[in-house]
């Protein structure tokens, strides 16, 4: 069943399948078509523009069989929760993303908005309006922010969300169920685009998505100490804007490295977070059962600033994992591999011409350097517990 969070998105269109994995489509003109079967999304496509598109068509049995085991594992949420959304002057995408709180099936004990500094009032009343905790976090930087939050919490999961989200009505019952076993430290979402209606929107989604599929996936440490000549992707475990810990976590770890993420390095503090989980023994999950939407960038200047601070916070990440746990396939993969990668993508272009891909390459070159440096200069300066 498809609620109005997931209709009539610019350039989406929603499907829900049969029992027999069959359906019809009822706007083909959309370039992403997501299929829903009892309530979840289990698979998307891409409509090349201007081809014809059938109107009906199956999904395969098997995709549905592993579904329905996945749901038949799936008992109901049993801890409580504490939401967190760090925002900073953006006060009508808060308000947006609140709106979709009241609709969730397992309501948060408490949401927390963490204020990093805005220039006015208005987040603060869209809060006070919504009837939520609200607190002003001044000093800028989301991993600061988001510190706050769980410092706040109250609950034994602790949900972080962005401001620029909405959230399906089973997001918080979903990803909360998912922690059925104590290893589990931290639980990730699927995050959908919330609208693909503009070039840079479509191109984030095609090169740069936050999805990472509609399986149910487990990362585990044992596989994570398998990785002993390369770097685990931690980043592959999901995407902050939905995403959950216990509250545990942060006393048995440490909270995030406040050198990462939007207003420090740029990016990456969630998957440094995960990956220091992961080293310490504890698994990560990812659910793709709870179901984010997320707003991407409108505009090419907006989308080409994004993927610079992606990169400079991925450079940084890097060495922060290195020094926090001295796996040394960190440091070789920031200053050996990575230029190497990208020397090589250089040279493909010059042989073979420019790709789509590669459209933003000069920016990931110059985000991937500028994470080095400010890694150098920075230091072991983190902020918070260690």
């Amino acid at each position: 069943m498809l609620t109005d969070t997931c209709q009539n998105q610019p350039g989406l269109s929603h499907v829900v399948l049969a029992d027999d994995g069959s359906y019809v489509l009822p706007d083909p003109s959309k370039p992403m078509i997501v299929f829903w079967w009892n309530g979840r999304p289990v698979a998307h496509r891409w409509l090349s523009v201007g081809a014809p598109a059938p109107r009906e068509g199956q999904i395969d049995a098997q995709v549905l069989a592993l579904i329905a085991a996945e749901e038949g594992r799936a008992g109901p949420a049993q801890l409580d929760a504490s939401v967190v959304i760090c925002t900073r002057d953006r006060p009508e995408e808060l308000q947006r993303c609140l709106a979709s709180l009241p609709q969730q099936t397992y309501q948060p004990r408490e949401v927390i908005v963490v204020d990093n500094a805005s220039k006015d009032q208005r987040t603060k009343a869209v809060a006070m309006d919504a009837g939520v905790i609200y607190v002003r976090e001044n000093r800028t930087g989301l991993d600061i922010a988001r510190n706050t939050g769980a410092r706040l919490s109250t609950s034994q999961i602790v949900a972080y969300t962005d401001d620029d989200v909405v959230l399906h009505p089973r997001w918080l019952e979903r990803l909360v169920a998912a922690f059925d076993d104590p290893l589990i430290g931290a639980v990730t979402g699927l995050v959908l685009p919330a609208e693909l209606a503009t070039e840079a929107q479509l191109h984030f989604e095609t090169y740069w998505s936050f999805g990472q599929g509609y399986t149910r996936r487990d990362f585990e440490a044992d596989a994570f100490a398998a990785h002993k000549s390369d770097v685990f992707p931690a980043w592959k475990v999901g995407a902050g804007a939905s995403m959950a810990f216990r509250r545990e976590m942060f006393d048995r770890i440490g909270y995030f490295d406040t050198r990462l993420d939007a207003g420090r390095a740029g990016c990456s503090g969630d998957s440094e977070f995960w990956y220091r989980l992961l080293a310490k023994g504890f698994s990560c999950r990812y659910e793709p059962s709870s179901v984010a939407f997320h707003f991407h960038r409108r505009t090419m200047k907006g989308l080409s600033s994004q993927i610079f601070q992606y990169m400079r916070g991925h450079a940084a990440a890097l060495l922060v994992q290195y020094e926090r746990t001295g796996i040394a396939s960190n440091r070789i993969q920031a200053f050996f591999r990575m230029p190497r990668w990208y020397f090589q993508r250089i040279l493909k272009g010059f042989r073979d011409g420019p790709s789509a891909s590669d459209r933003f390459l000069k920016e990931e070159i110059l985000g991937y350097l500028s994470g080095l440096i400010y890694y150098i200069l920075n230091g072991t300066s983190s902020d918070e517990p260690r």
